[in-house]
């Protein structure tokens, strides 16, 4: 089968790559490199990376296509909110487009940020969210919940496939240093010897998915046969192991050997509580995480070691 990958240097997107790949398909890697990179694109003959932005009208010919192209770092959404929101929405409406041309299927990647600031916990996929549209945040929040709504009404006007995962904090290699990512930026200050920064109390808590588990639900998620919700079905993709940020801290610091804590200022509409209820995931593609929270803390700090400098050569 024949792949399109938008955002394909990207975090996701680049594992992502190397998954469908190992199983032989061929892959077209679409990415304007401005937060992805050419070092983590695989090297292969049935890779083919085209340099380009997905706001721009595209058309390659393709049975899937993965739109994972849009800054997900709050330092990269909030740098620039105007062009978050374009991607988020154009883009979502060219690979529409494209899909719709072709008749391929589309794998949309959504985000946990659609439910906001939650006040029900752990978050089902019916449950509506709770999103402030003028915060700090709102560039991403809302340009993919407005992306969701365009996959739904293509598949109700056009029939387009659709599925949307929504992707829960995902980490693990290749995460980019100083992206603003909580994990990546505790281990690259803990192995700098800097503090690790922690903000508010510490007691907002998140659910973290090692990045091998993830892809594999989104290859299920692309599998699955059977639409439910109006003819897309929406899968939380995440790990239900809910913890604070103060002991994710901890447990690097442990992990790397060093460390201590900051405490600083909670940013605006940071959400209090995060976590994923997968009984969807677990149903209808019989997917669940499988590496440990510490386990995949332990083999992204390996990665990044030797990769970071010291805080006196950085």
């Amino acid at each position: 089968m024949r792949h399109l990958v938008t955002g394909a240097a990207g975090f996701l997107g680049s594992h992502l790559s190397d998954a469908l790949l190992a199983q032989g398909h061929e892959v077209i890697g679409l990415d304007n490199l401005f937060t992805g990179s050419r070092e983590n694109m695989p090297s292969h003959s049935r890779f083919d990376f085209v340099r380009a932005d997905v706001c721009d009208t595209f058309h390659f010919e393709a049975d899937v296509i993965w739109n994972a192209a849009c800054p997900a770092s709050p330092k990269h959404y909030q740098k620039n909110p105007a062009r978050t929101i374009e991607t988020g929405f154009v883009g979502t409406w060219n690979a529409l487009k494209c899909a719709r041309a072709c008749g391929a299927r589309m794998i949309q990647f959504s985000t946990s940020e659609v439910y906001g600031s939650p006040e029900i916990s752990p978050q089902r996929e019916d449950y509506w969210g709770h999103v402030n549209p003028v915060g700090d945040r709102a560039c991403y929040d809302e340009s993919k919940r407005a992306a969701e709504s365009l996959c739904v009404a293509f598949n109700q006007q056009f029939g387009t496939d659709v599925r949307i995962a929504r992707v829960f904090n995902t980490y693990g290699p290749r995460l980019a240093q100083g992206d603003g990512r909580v994990v990546s930026n505790f281990i690259v200050q803990a192995l700098r010897g800097e503090k690790l920064t922690v903000y508010g109390d510490g007691m907002q808590t998140r659910s973290f998915a090692y990045c091998d588990d993830t892809i594999a639900g989104l290859l299920a998620l692309a599998k699955m046969q059977s639409h439910r919700y109006r003819g897309v079905e929406i899968v939380n993709l995440g790990n239900p192991d809910e913890r604070t940020i103060l002991s994710l801290a901890e447990d690097v610091i442990r992990i790397v050997g060093s460390g201590e804590i900051e405490f600083r200022g909670l940013p605006a509409d940071d959400p209090r509580r995060r976590c994923p209820d997968i009984t969807r995931a677990r149903e209808l593609l019989g997917w669940e995480p499988k590496v440990s929270t510490l386990d995949g803390i332990g083999r992204t700090v390996e990665w990044f070691r030797g990769r970071v400098k010291g805080k006196e050569a950085a």
